[in-house]
């Protein structure tokens, strides 16, 4: 049945696609070794095993995947669900880079699922494990209590979050220590004599907008510094929303000092309220931000960054789900980045 199973799948391939009786021609062997081959089977010798992948990736050979679900009740698919209007594009590209760097040396294949802010965020997540379309997911805007990380829990989905939950439930994920990074970022703007300060946090409904907020009141308090509130606005609010907000609170008499961002697409709104005010960086006020590129100190130089690294985040997760798939414990396949130091421009 094996034997003739796998032949029946291969004859579904697309016309002109390389099939296992291609790579069977090409090798001289039967289909059923070939097949057993490019699973590793130890009963095939390494040797051939070799040979057989060799050949499969000079001839750009890809198992079919509806008869690999057929055999195995597994789709070789890995989903990255995203909400498309939140995300900017510099955090989907190096995730996406970091989950294929992982991924690429196994069966496994990656598929974006998007959806908008008119959706139930659970929405992707019913049809991904409604339908069997993939046998992993990963999520990200994580919140305290996720319904989607519960949905998956009940029904026994491996998958892993960008972020972390609060419900009590064990599950992988991956996550930047936000609260370090606050607490950071308020004692340096302490250092260099900075006393009033503001920040531009996360929306209120994610997991990482309290460890944000936590570490930036209790660095504070460490510090003896104070708070000028800005919470009418968040990083998620549009550029000339955070631009004008920004712009009103600089033209005040008692402004801050100091700005800690949370995000880089977000500073630069801070700075060109700032400007709009008539006031200079560096000079007047200093902001500490978040970046996952090197592009803050090309648009100005007396930015002070903290580096996330978002392709180092999608290689975790990506490794979290394969870990999970394959049998680990979830609670072994959680991972926490620390901030590196505040990096101040070197000319």
């Amino acid at each position: 049945m094996d034997k003739h199973q796998t032949e029946k799948d291969d004859e579904t391939s697309a016309p002109g696609r390389p099939t296992l009786k291609t790579l069977a021609f090409m090798t001289g062997l039967g289909v059923t070794t070939v097949s057993r081959a490019l699973k590793d089977a130890p009963e095939i010798g390494a040797e051939t095993r070799r040979r057989v992948q060799l050949v499969a990736k000079q001839i750009g050979y890809r198992p079919n995947r509806a008869g690999v679900r057929l055999r195995t009740g597994k789709t070789n698919v890995i989903s990255l669900v995203l909400n498309t209007e939140r995300e900017i594009m510099s955090f989907v590209s190096d995730i996406i880079y970091g989950v294929s760097e992982v991924i690429a040396d196994t069966p496994y294949h990656l598929i974006v699922t998007p959806y908008s802010r008119s959706q139930d965020p659970l929405d992707p997540i019913r049809y991904l494990v409604e339908t069997g379309s993939a046998d992993g997911v990963i999520i990200s805007r994580t919140q305290p209590n996720d319904p989607r990380a519960r949905y998956m829990l009940e029904r026994g989905i491996p998958f892993a979050t960008h972020g972390r939950t609060d419900m009590g439930l064990v599950h992988p994920y991956h996550d930047f220590d936000n609260y370090a990074f606050a607490a950071e970022a308020v004692r340096h703007l302490a250092g260099v004599g900075r006393r009033r300060l503001a920040l531009l946090a996360p929306p209120v409904g994610l997991t990482y907008h309290g460890h944000t907020v936590n570490g930036f009141t209790d660095a504070l308090s460490e510090v003896g510094a104070s708070e000028v509130p800005f919470n009418t606005v968040s990083i998620d609010h549009s550029i000339e929303q955070i631009r004008m907000r920004t712009a009103q609170v600089m033209r005040r008499q008692d402004r801050p000092d100091g700005f800690v961002s949370s995000a880089a697409a977000a500073t630069l709104a801070i700075v060109a309220g700032i400007e709009d005010a008539g006031l200079k960086l560096g000079r007047d006020v200093d902001v500490v931000s978040k970046q996952s590129s090197e592009l803050l100190h090309l648009f100005r130089r007396e930015l002070l960054v903290v580096n996330e690294n978002f392709r180092l985040a999608g290689s975790e997760l990506a490794r979290a789900v394969l870990g999970w798939i394959g049998g680990a414990a979830p609670g072994s396949l959680q991972s926490l980045s620390l901030p590196g130091e505040v990096v101040a421009y070197q000319g």
